[in-house]
């Protein structure tokens, strides 16, 4: 019934006007991997290094979210999905709207990954698998989550009695037990450069 009630608007403007006028292509570059692992701290730093270089940007972190947009959610399994799908719908509305929108969610489900990278289409999903070993993550524990959840006073916590499943094919994954941040947003910003992931067609 609901599809019967809905028509498809077309744009006058589209995405390649978008993107002929910024000079670069929209995408998602989304950033996956446990709490405590530097997701954020990359995002950000990226997009520091985007945003000097003239490329229009902007982060979508998953606990800002949290706040408003997907504030109703829980941490269940099913809510967890919803939170993604939602947060997938957002980023490819601004890559539609011709930016760079630098993703930093746990995503802990890789077909809900999956379905964001098909429906964003070719070349515009780069899944960034932020690598590091749960016990780094849990010395780290910058919101003391961790700690939380091996007490029993939080549960259904990513890594300690929920699950995160890993990327099996991410564009990059990055140690960040192995290196800095500096080197991590390098290696980025070189396989952005490499693949002429931001060339806008025509």
């Amino acid at each position: 019934m609901k599809a019967e009630q809905l028509t498809w608007s077309s744009p006058i403007v589209t995405q390649a006007d978008r993107e002929r006028q910024n000079g670069h292509r929209g995408l998602v570059l989304w950033f996956t991997g446990l709490s405590g692992a530097g997701k954020s701290t990359l995002a950000v730093e990226c997009e520091r290094y985007l945003h000097r270089q003239g490329i229009r940007t902007y982060v979508l972190d998953g606990d800002n979210i949290r706040h408003g947009l997907n504030s109703d959610l829980s941490f269940t399994d099913a809510d967890r999905k919803e939170n993604i799908r939602r947060i997938g719908e957002v980023a490819k509305l601004m890559a539609d709207a011709g930016l760079v929108t630098i993703v930093s969610f746990i995503s802990p489900f890789r077909a809900d990954r999956d379905i964001v990278r098909h429906s964003l289409g070719e070349g515009r999903f780069l899944e960034i698998y932020v690598r590091c070993p749960l016990a780094v993550c849990e010395r780290r524990d910058p919101k003391g989550l961790y700690q939380k959840a091996r007490a029993g006073s939080l549960t259904s916590f990513t890594g300690i009695d929920a699950p995160y499943e890993e990327p099996l094919q991410p564009e990059l994954a990055i140690n960040t037990d192995q290196v800095d941040v500096e080197q991590a947003v390098r290696r980025i910003i070189q396989y952005l450069d490499l693949h002429e992931s931001l060339k806008a067609d025509g």
